[in-house]
């Protein structure tokens, strides 16, 4: 085991501990030398608990990404950003039921063609802990309108 590891744990069990002997001894309980002991075991009983809320909310951090209301000139000007746009895109189904040319006035030109009944935009690189691969915005055709919109990683 490195020496980082204890000095990782000691970082945030030495605040708690000082933080809880504090609380006890606002709240007047009991004498020093229990507040001492009662300190000690609340710091070993608060510490995963900070210590996987904080993992908690740095996971949430990193893979937030706000979501925007689709806008024709940030979706041609800003590609790699075009995944916040994504999700109102999908939910709202405003494309379900349009042509491929219709798609192709709102969306642009620049899509790759999978098949004759399925094209993607590129969305970017969504904010996530392991996402390495940009995201694509699949749109599906049937008899020349689209009946499905998603989304994947590439």
């Amino acid at each position: 085991m490195s020496i980082e590891v204890p000095i990782i744990i000691l970082t945030l069990a030495i605040p708690l501990y000082f933080l809880s002997k504090w609380i006890l001894k606002k709240c007047n309980f009991g004498n020093e030398k229990n507040r001492t002991y009662l300190a000690i075991i609340s710091t070993i009983a608060l510490s995963p608990i900070v210590y996987i809320g904080l993992i908690y909310l740095w996971m949430f951090w990193i893979s937030y990404y706000p979501t925007n209301v689709f806008d024709k000139q940030v979706w041609m000007s800003n590609s790699e950003e075009r995944y916040k746009m994504s999700e109102n895109i999908i939910e709202s189904k405003m494309l379900i039921g349009k042509t491929k040319l219709e798609i192709v006035e709102l969306l642009g030109n620049n899509f790759h063609s999978y098949s004759e009944n399925h094209i993607a935009y590129q969305l970017g690189f969504v904010p996530g802990l392991f996402n390495i691969d940009p995201d694509v915005l699949d749109v599906y055709f049937k008899n020349g309108r689209v009946i499905k919109v998603g989304q994947h990683e590439t």
